[in-house]
């Protein structure tokens, strides 16, 4: 008789985050020292580049891989000239965290600070060029509250972006 076999394999969850960068040999080494990353396995390719590894972080896998120049496989940020998402990281100590991720080389967007949907939250880009949201959840905000912050929000953005460009 067959044995069912769950669909989503043990210690994943529905979504899991697939990152290709230009030297995932040091991604993953910067992956452990700025967000405490536990290395779970790796596939090199026979030039040594990594065809598939698979990083932890808090309770969540990640795959990561070398750039590889086959038609139709994902290209690095670098490569692309920008990113189109954000990883988004909670933790228990975001302040500490951050701390320790620009400390490892990544470039902190700005300052930890605390947000109007109830986080504390801090960004930084990594040295592969993908953009890390770390917070810490550190209140419960009502729907109202969450929509008259938005509002809030995108209304200090546009004047930002004004100032900007004048």
């Amino acid at each position: 008789m067959p044995t069912s076999v769950n669909p989503v394999p043990a210690g994943f969850h529905t979504v899991t985050p697939s990152l290709t960068v230009k030297r995932a040999a040091e991604a993953i080494e910067f992956y452990k020292k700025a967000l405490g990353a536990q290395e779970l396995m790796r596939m090199a390719n026979p030039d040594g580049t990594i065809g598939h590894a698979e990083i932890k972080i808090g309770d969540s896998i990640i795959f990561i891989a070398d750039e590889m120049p086959m038609a139709g496989c994902p290209q690095s940020p670098q490569r692309l000239g920008g990113i189109t998402g954000t990883l988004y990281l909670y933790v228990p100590d975001v302040d500490g965290a951050f701390q320790r991720a620009v400390a490892a080389g990544g470039k902190a967007m700005g300052p930890v600070s605390d947000m109007f949907w109830g986080d504390r939250h801090g960004s930084f880009v990594d040295p592969f060029g993908h953009t890390w949201s770390l917070s810490t959840h550190v209140r419960d905000v009502s729907q109202e509250e969450l929509q008259e912050g938005a509002k809030k929000f995108a209304a200090q953005m546009a004047e930002h972006a004004q100032r900007k460009s004048a």
